[in-house]
């Protein structure tokens, strides 16, 4: 049997999630992963209101949607970033703005209500991002010591060890979508992130091969890394349009720029290898939601997840339980 397909609804959080169950299942959508902003999630009401939480699945019930995960990337990242400046003030309440610390403390409690709200939907996993106090030490200069990216790791941890304690309680997952501007963004550092955590398993993956794919790592390399972290996965395509002018950082240049030198695809669209990544979700044994996270900004989105939901479930298939050639020798 085939894996179900869901619709990551943060593209689309302006658009009430009555509305948007009733057009995701007419593109055709098993199920929404649920965006925990807009009028889909609110954690924090979800946490302590359990006739308000099974009013999501109630809501996508109605149009025979399912919900696998809820996702809650907007407060995640203020838990490890610097906060120092107002683009992250778009994440937080008004009372936060201009605030770092205050962020901060917000952040993390916003994540473990997000795990509670978890719990009272009645899904395992809550995918998101963690932040990281070492993102913009990447280029190493001012010259950067090992010492300090020690600190960046050990801070991750030392934030979100007690968030992933109430996860433990809830009985749910975190799966931290591996992403420039997280403490992981490629294999090495999703690798010293896990250790930083001791390798709790509360602790994942949300795979989106889109990221990796634009900084020329291998996305089927990630799953066979990490094949028993692998806890959800966007389905979301990229590609490198580098025309020896532009670089591969992208140039302080917009999405949907076509000057840039990478940009995210409609699926299909891009240049991700999903054969590939099929197959080795098949080989690791994912059974899994494949969750389209549709981004193009030169497409109209309506279009883009129809088509997307189609791509997906043409592409998809079972594995098998026997070599073709078994059938020979009967």
């Amino acid at each position: 049997m085939s894996r179900t397909v869901t619709l990551f609804t943060g593209q689309f959080a302006d658009i009430p999630l009555e509305t948007l169950a009733q057009k995701a299942a007419q593109w055709g959508y098993d199920g929404l992963e649920l965006a925990c902003w807009g009028d889909h999630v609110d954690v924090d009401r979800a946490a302590r209101d359990l006739a308000y939480a099974r009013s999501r699945k109630e809501i996508l019930a109605r149009y025979g949607l399912k919900v696998h995960a809820i996702s809650h990337h907007l407060a995640g990242q203020l838990v490890c970033d610097p906060n120092f400046d107002a683009r992250s003030d778009l994440f937080a309440p008004k009372a936060c703005h201009g605030k770092p610390e205050a962020k901060r403390k917000w952040a993390i409690e916003t994540m473990k209500n997000t795990a509670r709200a978890a719990k009272n939907i009645g899904v395992k996993v809550v995918n998101g991002f963690t932040g990281s106090s070492i993102w913009h030490m990447l280029y190493s200069f001012p010259p950067v010591s090992d010492a300090m990216i020690d600190t960046g790791f050990q801070q991750f941890a030392k934030l979100w060890n007690p968030i992933l304690d109430v996860f433990d309680k809830c009985g749910v997952k975190f799966a931290l979508e591996v992403h420039p501007t997280e403490i992981a963004f490629d294999i090495i550092t999703a690798r010293r992130a896990l250790t930083a955590l001791k390798n709790r398993k509360a602790f994942g993956f949300n795979f989106d091969p889109s990221h990796l794919h634009w900084q020329m790592v291998d996305p089927v390399r990630f799953l066979q890394a990490f094949p028993d972290r692998i806890y959800h996965c966007h389905m979301k395509d990229a590609a490198v349009t580098l025309d020896g002018e532009s670089g591969i950082l992208a140039s302080h240049l917009n999405f949907g720029n076509p000057r840039r030198g990478w940009d995210f695809r409609s699926l299909g669209r891009g240049g991700v290898n999903f054969e590939a990544i099929i197959r080795t979700l098949n080989v690791i044994g994912y059974q899994g939601p494949l969750s389209v996270e549709w981004e193009d900004a030169a497409m109209d989105r309506e279009f883009g997840a129809r088509e997307a939901c189609q791509f997906v479930k043409k592409l998809d298939f079972p594995s098998s339980n026997r070599v073709f050639d078994e059938a020979f020798g009967k």
